[in-house]
């Protein structure tokens, strides 16, 4: 598998001042996807923003991963809800 679209983790860490232990702990959650190539972690590039996100929250509101868990599943749901309306109303549009 190429690594064109990853970002290697320990990289990401350094160059965000994070711990590597902070983005294992987030994986765990079932918050980010790490993938393991040849005994390196690596960071898909579509989860990179979500996963910056999820650092500010940590740094910046000192939030913990049980809150930015908490935090990051309203949000989807909320993403949801949204997307839900937006189909009902394009489908009412037919009616009208």
């Amino acid at each position: 598998m190429a690594t064109d679209n990853l970002t290697e983790a320990n990289e990401f860490c350094s160059y965000h001042q994070v711990e590597y232990t902070f983005v294992q702990t987030l994986a765990d959650a079932g918050l980010v996807e790490i993938t393991v190539l040849n005994q390196t972690s690596y960071i898909p590039g579509h989860q990179l923003p979500e996963l910056e996100r999820m650092i500010r929250l940590h740094q910046d509101l000192d939030i913990n991963v049980a809150g930015i868990e908490a935090i990051t599943h309203l949000l989807q749901r909320l993403h949801n809800t949204q997307q839900e309306l937006l189909t009902l109303k394009n489908r009412l549009r037919i009616y009208e």
